[in-house]
């Protein structure tokens, strides 16, 4: 079924056509990853489907009574309301029910007279309630904190807390909130790796339908099962994950490239022969009215003629080809049984690690275990709190950070260029076009840059220093896919030793042969890129250990009863349930049998009690 279709829409902004005349269909259930380099329109897409702004022209139509979750920017809440209020307001039609039946409870026990009546509308409130997963909110709430890895923050105020913190409470909101078409703008770009593995199980079994723009390739593979491809104001679909649709463009692009070879030879022919043709008319005595006649009819059928557009096999990219003069001695940085707390927080103890080099070396792990504090000691911006940390010798240190700061941010982008790379301007101009910068966008403040393009002039900064050691804290972050695909290209070219942080698994497996993993307090090393070190890790963990943490992780996400010894035993569990099914079963039948009112709210509270064991 359709849940929303595009016929011939357009839009402008400031002049400029973002694309003209593209429609397309969503389709429930479907699962769609929206592409395209940046700034190709792709919000501009999710604005008009979520109905934040309407078309130039064509039109949009939705279903009837559909409902759309979109997180356009963060939402204003009361400066009283935690993380877990905001979460609440997902459920405020059911906590609307409550309240309800709550005073129905209370008119009962006060107005014996109306008993049958209130019981009847208490029934009904009560089955509404039910049926739309009342008794589980506490449960969807807990779950959905644990996945995101948010349950350390549903307890703070939410006007005190990050951006970024802010972006994954009201994504896990969204969540709750179960709309029928979900819209999701780079849903990871804030999140660990645990928890957007999470998010890939979690969309596959949503019910509703999903459209994400996403640059985490890994992420499209496992998600989507369709591609709109969004590129030169044109949409392109594709039936596949991105793996395949790489595959099948590519096909179709050599196919198209072929078919416009041989049109334009066919052009040429049939230019040459109206050339021909008239040369012949006019050299006839008297010209020869048939000749010319023919030439002009085959030059009405070459106008006629719908001119195939050439394909761009390869659109521009950053040209990046990383220097390096001098090289570093053997060992690069070396972590000796280094231990890192912040007050009472312990973030890792006796942990080693070396990096040699020539090594591509990874280090991956949860948001706040310690992966940047080790970048930050090694740039010699923290200390260990024991332990020894070691930079080689002649180790000349090129730093890339996703939170890309530049000093006198209100400079022209050549000038904060030509600061770290002495060189005259026009050089400079030259070097800047080969990462996209081209013409007067070089004069432009780097205060008004995006988070894309401050990447961009960071990288253009490190490509002309001569460093032999690249430190990498999650670069591709800003980066759209084909600059990615150019910086993994670069990387793989650089001759000296690389160190990263990083959350694309992608990116991981394919540069990085060696994994240091921060978990529970311990750095792990592995031989082997993420997806070999993430089923080594299960192994190389004790079991007793793993559950043990598990508990101490988890959180009492609504009300903090005290922790129940958990039997983990399937059989006992399932041996439980069937108890407690049982249980309420004797109960609805007790209910439907007893009018005394005040048996009947304990059965009432008995009941609850009962679905929230079960829950």
């Amino acid at each position: 079924m359709i849940i929303c279709s595009a016929n011939e829409i357009s839009k402008m902004y400031g002049g400029n056509s973002i694309f003209e005349n593209i429609s397309f269909e969503v389709h429930e259930k479907n699962r769609i990853g929206l592409v395209g380099r940046n700034g190709s329109g792709k919000t501009t897409i999710f604005k008009l489907l979520a109905k934040v702004e309407d078309p130039d022209r064509g039109n949009i139509a939705w279903k009837k009574g559909m409902k759309i979750g979109y997180l356009a920017q963060i939402p204003t809440f009361s400066s009283t309301m935690t993380g877990l209020d905001v979460l609440e307001t997902a459920f405020s039609e059911l906590n609307e029910i409550e309240k309800e039946m709550k005073a129905l409870e209370i008119a009962m026990s006060k107005e014996p007279d109306r008993i049958e009546s209130l019981l009847i509308k208490y029934g009904e409130l009560q089955e509404k309630f039910t049926l739309n997963g009342g008794y589980e909110m506490e449960a969807s709430i807990a779950k959905i904190s644990n996945g995101l890895n948010i349950h350390n923050l549903i307890h703070k105020p939410f006007h005190t807390l990050s951006g970024g913190e802010q972006t994954k409470i009201c994504l896990g909101l969204m969540l709750l909130q179960e709309p029928d078409l979900l819209l999701l703008d780079e849903p990871t770009n804030h999140l660990d790796i645990q928890a957007v593995e999470w998010l890939e199980g979690f969309l596959k079994e949503y019910k509703g339908t999903v459209v994400l723009i996403s640059h985490d390739r890994h992420f499209l593979d496992e998600v989507v099962n369709k591609i709109f491809d969004l590129e030169d104001g044109e949409i392109h679909i594709y039936h596949a994950n991105y793996s395949q649709f790489v595959k099948e463009k590519e096909e179709m692009l050599l196919q198209e490239f072929q078919a416009y070879q041989e049109q334009q030879k066919k052009i040429k022919k049939m230019k040459e022969t109206i050339k021909r043709l008239r040369e012949w008319a006019n050299q006839a005595n008297p010209p020869n009215a048939g000749l010319h006649r023919r030439a002009s009819s085959m030059e009405k059928a070459l106008e006629r003629m719908e001119k195939l557009k050439r394909p761009i096999l390869e659109a521009n990219k950053m040209g990046l080809h990383f220097q390096q003069k001098d090289r570093s001695g053997k060992d690069v940085f070396v972590l000796e049984n280094v231990e890192k707390s912040f007050g009472d927080k312990l973030l890792f103890t006796e942990a080693n690690m070396l990096v040699q080099y020539g090594e591509r070396t990874a280090i991956v792990g949860a948001n706040g275990s310690g992966k940047s504090t080790i970048i930050k000691m090694l740039l010699k911006e923290e200390v260990p709190t024991a332990g020894k940390v070691k930079v080689g010798n002649s180790v000349k240190v090129g730093y890339l950070s996703q939170h890309s700061s530049f000093h006198n941010s209100d400079r022209k982008l050549i000038d904060v260029f030509r600061e770290e790379v002495a060189i005259p301007e026009g050089e400079a101009r030259h070097i800047l076009a080969r990462f996209l910068f081209y013409g007067p966008s070089v004069f432009r403040k780097v205060s008004g840059l995006s988070g894309g393009e401050k990447m961009r002039l960071r990288l253009a900064q490190l490509m002309y220093q001569n460093i032999n050691f690249l430190v990498l804290d999650e670069p591709t972050n800003h980066l759209d896919i084909e600059s990615r695909e150019v910086l993994e290209e670069a990387l793989e070219d650089f001759p000296g030793t690389i160190l990263a942080v990083s959350h694309d698994r992608y990116f991981l497996n394919k540069l990085f042969p060696k994994t240091y993993w921060i978990e529970n307090e311990t750095l792990y090393p592995f031989a082997g890129p993420y997806s070999w070190a993430k089923g080594k890790l299960a192994e190389q963990q004790p079991k007793e250990e793993v559950t043990r943490n598990q508990k101490e992780t988890t959180p009492t996400v609504v009300r903090k009863q005290k922790a129940k010894k958990v039997d983990h035993s399937y059989q006992e569990i399932e041996e439980k349930l069937l108890r407690l099914e049982t249980e309420l079963a004797n109960l609805d039948d007790n209910m439907m049998r007893e009018n005394n009112i005040d048996r009947l709210q304990e059965l009432e509270e008995e009941k609850r009690t009962i679905e929230k064991q079960k829950d």
